[in-house]
């Protein structure tokens, strides 16, 4: 039997006397140790068994077995036929090293230019982010002004057996804002919750829609609303909506 061995070697490691010595050395026999006895940890007479699985093995067909035998032939032929060269990310032993080195660069600059690209253009996006939510802070001040909740009112939520704590929505339409535009209201209604005008709320604004949401416990509806269309000069009806019940109340 004729063993074929291809040596490949560095640069700088072209010296004839040390070449032979290292394809020696690669085609020795490697080492090797006996085994020590395997020892089961169960009993091994044969008379029974300390596992048992709980289902029968899957049955397969004898069409599925002809597949899967075609299909280990295909892939045994198919890794036969690549011949195995381990120079093959090395860059030394590519042909043109210096042309190889320049792409390199080359592409490191390029990375480093779309990333710093990225970075400013994320910075100029933050710079254009415009705020699309408000919280009040808590206060006990605004509790004093609360009226009680109308009769219409209350009866609704009777009829609907909620409590004063849920949680409503009234909604701004861009429609009511009177000849203002709806960047102008929200700047307000931020300076207004800013200054803890409105207990309870927070709000955000949906500009897809077109819309202002203003979040309150129901029972303080009724206040910031009147306070919403006062200060805000507001023309028309908002509705208070309230999950899973729908409009409840309009003002």
């Amino acid at each position: 039997m004729t063993t074929e061995v291809i040596l490949h070697y560095r640069p700088y490691e072209s010296d004839p006397t040390k070449l032979p010595k290292l394809a020696e050395k690669a085609i020795q026999d490697f080492p090797t140790r006996p085994l020590s006895r395997f020892v089961p940890w169960f009993p091994h007479d044969g008379s029974r068994l300390p596992l048992k699985p709980k289902r029968s093995p899957p049955v397969i067909s004898k069409e599925a077995t002809k597949d899967v035998k075609w299909y280990l032939t295909i892939s045994e032929h198919d890794m036969k036929s690549r011949s195995y060269d381990c120079t093959l990310d090395l860059l030394e032993f590519q042909p043109n090293l210096k042309k190889t080195k320049h792409l390199i660069r080359s592409y490191t600059l390029n990375e480093q230019t779309n990333s710093e690209n990225i970075n400013k253009q994320s910075e100029k996006g933050k710079q254009n982010l415009k705020r699309s939510w408000s919280v009040s802070i808590p206060s006990s001040n605004c509790t004093e002004k609360v009226f009680p909740l109308s009769k219409k009112l209350q009866d609704s939520l009777k009829a609907l057996n909620l409590h004063t704590f849920y949680r409503g929505r009234w909604t701004i339409e861009h429609t009511i804002c009177n000849s203002q535009t709806l960047e102008d209201i929200w700047a307000k209604l931020n300076q207004i919750i800013r200054h803890n005008e409105l207990p309870s709320c927070n709000a955000t604004i949906q500009r897809h829609l077109g819309q202002i949401w203003v979040f309150c416990d129901v029972m303080y509806c009724e206040y910031v609303g009147n306070l919403l269309k006062r200060r805000l000069a507001l023309s028309g009806k908002m509705n208070l909506f309230v999950h899973k019940y729908g409009v409840i109340f309009s003002m």
